[in-house]
């Protein structure tokens, strides 16, 4: 790793980036400092002591396993305030008409939830009750009921989602989903067919010193900060970087990482090179590129004659793909095709690095199928500085799945059948559904058709993260109970319902005694111990709300799903899901297990029943957009998942309500910037400001959740059942 000072790579001369549109970093020091005034003592604990709630990197304090640097970013400074407040002043819940129309960071600053709340149906608002009152309310609505559970990712560790979903399943049901289900499942689903592992196959470690890196739908430099010291390194080593997205992200083109002295000062160039595809084109982009590596002879091939089944099938395939067919598309020519294919087929060693971009559409799977065969053709798994890596955005959603809160999959990622089932049934000492359950937008849609009485929801807000705020709406308000489980006020739990509306108090990572674990992007389980500080109200561990309930609604198995503490839970964990050994063992701050070792699949011994990497033949998606049609997709600015905290992105100067539209289509359409405009999808409409980006033309970008107004509910992949989170709209200057 290169020390000296690097010009070649410095972003600016201008000291500290000074007069340039970036994010201020230090400034975000000083809005964390003066945000948790009163708990400041407590507040730094959680940052030393604390493994992050924020993204899946998985510090341990504020340093991480990669390199002996301090690690600290805006996302995990803006969460402090959720760990940290007191609690809310329960008297506003009397009458909620007077939190109507705030929006949820307003509602999230009132202050934590501190005991459980009633609302019955038809009145205005919620009373305070016992634990014993909520519990007995709950159990009554979920007994010999259909009901469903959500959980979202927000700090969830590993101990609350496996003891909620072994609850679930005592009840008698499967219906257990979690936010992995609308991030990163097409990944679950593409990767589990083609290499047998439902996760990244390296390390950060394999970034630094690689060849190259292609970030394909991916933005670390928004949803993964601290990732962007690695990139920094990265370059230092000599490694290339290339982008492929429908919009050039400003934070990939350059970055200032305020932990180093040199980025700084001058900031580091990130991307070397980048492709630009129509958003829903990576599939006529990647095919391409594939097809370049063919023609060119550029594939490895021992590897793929020793490793992998499936290439002549898949050879064939893209032989007979047209480069037209694959350019209209993608949206890029033939030439930018074969740029990357240059890169890849000259590389030694790659990364490929992909997010939602890539995931959420309605052909998600293939998506993640098409990049594998690219990681295939080049032999680029298994070994240093290569791999597949879905980077996760959250801190709970690879452990959620792997815990076996997934409506389609048990613990340690296992399918649901009756073999599994009976597995579990044994492991357990109860009877375990045999069939898959509701996903959680199956969830939704039997709410809104009157086939589901009941949901209990971990966090999460169903009218942000999925499509169409007014379908979930009118699906949450005819459900006969509903359970809100959360640390802080949400705009779904005002939303009044035909019967029950409870709120349970959970506590945060920090204050479950015994400590918990989290699961990083890279399988690093990591323990995070309890952080002494004050606590709030009569706010309990999740682990123990799902089990109690459980335990209330089925007296007679109660001994069977309660749990003494987080301790014993790992014991269990170890037991259900053998890949993770060793996390029965984790009981101090920093320690962690890497499950698989830096690589799985080393060598090109994939984790299929063969041992064999599988191609996969991928069609290009029958995309047809009319004349003067775009297609737009929801992008994330200054926030965390839903959680918006600044009106405008300093990335790229970004309101909330901005239309993000490249110069060609805005000069074509002579609209200004700041021009106003309503984009509309059939029914739907969204009402906006053209701000001109370097998007690639025909294409459009506005802000998630406030853009989920224009997308279909029903438009979903077909295995994963993800939503698809771009529309094809018309635009309308007002």
């Amino acid at each position: 790793m290169k020390r000296r000072l690097d010009p070649r790579n410095w972003a600016s001369l201008r000291p500290f980036g000074l007069g340039l549109r970036k994010p201020n970093n230090y400034l975000e020091l000083w809005k964390a400092f003066r945000s948790v005034k009163g708990n400041r003592r407590y507040a730094w604990r959680i940052l030393n002591e604390g493994t992050c709630d924020g993204c899946a990197l998985g510090t341990r304090g504020m340093r991480d396993w990669t390199m002996p640097e301090i690690h600290l970013c805006n996302i995990r400074l803006r969460l402090l305030p959720l760990n940290t407040m007191g609690p809310l002043d329960v008297s506003l819940l009397r009458d909620v008409s007077g939190l109507a129309g705030r929006k949820s960071a307003e509602l999230r600053s009132l202050g934590r939830l501190p005991y459980p709340m009633l609302r019955r149906a038809g009145e205005p608002g919620f009373r305070r009750v016992s634990w014993d009152e909520a519990l007995r309310v709950a159990a009554d609505g979920l007994r010999d009921r259909r009901f469903g559970v959500y959980l979202t990712s927000r700090g969830v560790p590993n101990e609350n989602y496996y003891a909620a979903q072994k609850a679930v399943r005592a009840l008698g049901t499967n219906n257990v989903d979690n936010a992995a289900r609308i991030c990163h499942s097409p990944s679950t689903v593409a990767l589990k067919e083609t290499i047998g592992a439902a996760a990244t196959t390296c390390s950060y470690t394999d970034w630094i010193g690689s060849d190259l890196i292609v970030f394909i739908g991916s933005n670390p430099s928004n949803n993964q900060p601290v990732a962007m010291k690695y990139l920094y390194h990265a370059k230092k080593a000599g490694t290339r970087i290339a982008m492929v997205n429908a919009y050039r992200e400003p934070g990939m083109d350059r970055y200032w990482v305020p932990s180093n002295a040199e980025s700084a000062v001058f900031g580091t160039k990130i991307t070397d090179e980048f492709f630009g595809v129509n958003v829903g084109g990576d599939i006529g982009f990647l095919n391409g590129v594939l097809k370049h590596l063919v023609e060119n002879d550029w594939v490895d091939k021992a590897f793929v004659e020793e490793r992998t089944t499936g290439f002549d099938e898949v050879r064939r395939a893209v032989s007979d793909q047209s480069w037209e067919e694959l350019e209209a598309l993608s949206g890029a020519s033939r030439q930018d095709m074969f740029r990357l294919a240059r890169l890849l087929g000259e590389a030694r060693s790659a990364v490929l690095v992909w997010s939602m971009g890539i995931t959420q559409h309605a052909y998600g799977e293939d998506n993640v199928r098409a990049i594998v065969n690219l990681a295939l053709a080049r032999g680029f798994v298994g070994r240093d500085k290569c791999g597949l890596m879905p980077i996760r955005g959250h801190s709970g959603v690879q452990g959620g799945a792997e815990m076996g809160a997934y409506a389609t999959g048990l613990p340690g990622g296992l399918p649901v059948t009756e073999e599994n089932a009976a597995r579990f049934a044994e492991l357990w000492g109860f009877e375990v559904p045999a069939t898959p359950g509701l996903t959680a937008t199956d969830m939704i849609d039997a709410a809104h058709a009157g086939e589901l009485d009941a949901l209990v929801s971990s966090g999460g807000n169903f009218l942000e993260v999925l499509p169409d705020p007014g379908y979930c709406r009118e699906a949450l308000e005819r459900l006969c109970l509903r359970v809100h489980v959360d640390i802080v006020l949400s705009s779904q739990m005002l939303v009044p319902s035909e019967g029950d509306v409870l709120l349970l108090p959970a506590q945060t990572r920090y204050e479950m005694v015994g400590g918990v674990t989290e699961t990083s992007t890279e399988r690093r389980v990591i323990f995070s111990p309890e952080v002494e500080g004050p606590r709030v109200g009569e706010a309990w561990p999740e682990w123990k709300i799902f089990t109690e309930l459980a335990a209330r609604t089925r007296p007679e198995i109660a001994g069977r799903v309660r749990f003494a503490g987080t301790p014993q839970i790992r014991e269990e964990i170890e037991r259900a899901v053998p890949f993770y050994a060793g996390i029965a063992a984790l009981s101090r701050f920093g320690d962690n297990v890497q499950y698989g070792g830096r690589h799985l699949c080393p060598g090109g011994r994939f984790q299929t029943p063969d041992g064999l990497g599988r191609f996969s033949v991928v069609e290009p998606p029958a995309l047809e957009r009319p004349d003067g049609a775009f297609m737009v997709a929801t992008r994330r600015g200054k926030q965390f998942n839903s959680m918006v905290h600044e009106r405008l992105d300093a990335f790229n100067g970004a309101a909330r309500e901005a239309v993000l539209m490249s110069p060609y289509d805005a000069d074509r359409l002579g609209l200004r910037d700041g021009a106003p405009v309503e984009l509309r999808s059939g029914e739907r409409s969204y009402r906006g400001r053209v701000l001109r980006a370097p998007l690639v033309p025909g294409n459009l970008q506005i802000h998630w959740p406030e853009g989920n107004v224009l997308l279909d509910e029903a438009r979903r992949s077909p295995q994963a059942r993800i939503p698809d989170y771009n529309a094809l709209v018309t635009v309308r200057p007002l």
